[in-house]
């Protein structure tokens, strides 16, 4: 049975290769209408996952349903979705048109229909009056809006996008994620996007599934991953991240606290202390939850001192690495370079700062 409010619902899937288990039981519903990433490194079972959905792959175990239809005996071709391609696949030897139009050449449609889908295509990624041009005179910008528009001209319910910003240069896939996300508002389908990139996950996603082995390490939303991660392994993928060793040290009060190394004994929500006293623990905080100052702010209700190692001017921020007494790695630090200490701070060679932070930026996961 799928889940009431599912569109694709994947339930209990395991994909062997041989002996070698690619997809390890893995369950998970997806919205109508979601953008929804699948976020790991090579070799995660991602893009075996997204095949299967596709039905490139069959399933060893488990069902794959899509719209309340089970699709473990549907062919590629009978399925509701379709896929776009980190090489684009745009023939050569067809203009823009022609390439955009390919998919409708079995359904027998009229030629002014044709056309006019066409010319809409052309106008949902801003490229009208681009119908003649060949494929060689695009820009790869331009290439990856057409394998988009030829993917959507056939009103899929499901389009399946395989790491299609991939072979862009930095500056032009980062204008192409707000484009694409627009473009998924504007259609309204479910999208299905498998990358290795987190940050383009991040800027994209309604929801994420990080995958390591096979196996979802967490779904959530972007907000939800950076900020509340479940482990190490999700808190380190996503971001950077300092992690210390702590104990949790409840004091016989009803709240607690954790004493962690350099940090000190700092108190957490309750939320997060769900382990006796004693108990190892990993405190992890991110770079930018850490405030950056040359003295020890009066507010600060934690804060320590640090000697600076290592300094990068990033333009709009800078990244620092402080030694602080009792952690032998240098923790990271993140200030946005706002006219105070910023840039500053990283000419100033081996100079002590204090850096300090709230309890709530804290997160506290299982001890490895």
């Amino acid at each position: 049975m799928t889940s009431p409010n599912a569109f694709i619902s994947i339930q209990n899937v395991s994909k062997f290769f041989g002996t070698f288990r690619a997809i390890d039981d893995v369950s998970m519903d997806i919205g109508r209408g979601e953008f929804f990433s699948l976020l790991g490194a090579s070799g995660c079972g991602k893009t075996t996952l997204l095949r299967m959905l596709a039905g490139f792959e069959s399933t060893s175990q488990g069902e794959i349903y899509i719209d309340g239809q089970p699709m473990s005996e549907v062919p590629p071709h009978h399925r509701p979705v379709n896929m776009v391609f980190q090489s684009y696949a745009i023939f050569p030897h067809l203009n823009v048109r022609d390439n955009i139009a390919y998919g409708l050449r079995k359904q027998k449609l009229p030629k002014a229909r044709r056309d006019e889908m066409v010319d809409e295509m052309l106008d949902l990624i801003k490229l009208p009056g681009y119908g003649s041009r060949k494929a060689n005179e695009l820009s790869g910008g331009q290439r990856q809006r057409i394998a988009l528009a030829r993917a959507l001209i056939l009103r899929p319910k499901v389009l399946l996008l395989d790491e299609p910003l991939g072979a862009l240069d930095k500056q032009l896939r980062e204008q192409m994620q707000l484009e694409l996300r627009a473009l998924q508002r504007q259609v309204g389908i479910t999208f299905v996007f498998v990358t290795h990139d987190q940050e383009e996950a991040l800027t994209l996603s309604d929801r994420i599934a990080v995958m390591s082995g096979g196996r979802v390490l967490q779904l959530d939303t972007p907000a939800g991953l950076y900020e509340t991660p479940k482990s190490r392994a999700v808190a380190s993928f996503i971001g950077n991240i300092n992690f210390f060793r702590g104990t949790v040290r409840r004091n016989g009060g009803p709240t607690g606290a954790v004493e962690a190394e350099g940090l000190g004994v700092v108190p957490v929500p309750a939320e997060q202390l769900a382990r006796p006293d004693g108990a190892p623990v990993l405190v992890a905080v991110r770079p930018e939850k850490f405030a950056l100052s040359a003295s020890r702010p009066a507010d600060a209700a934690h804060a320590v001192a640090g000697r600076l190692k290592n300094a990068a001017y990033l333009g709009e921020r800078s990244h620092y690495y402080l030694q602080i007494e009792g952690r032998d790695e240098p923790v990271a630090v993140s200030s946005q370079n706002l006219g105070g200490i910023g840039a500053a701070a990283g000419e100033r060679g081996d100079a002590t700062f204090w850096i300090s932070w709230s309890p709530d930026s804290m997160v506290i996961l299982e001890a490895e």
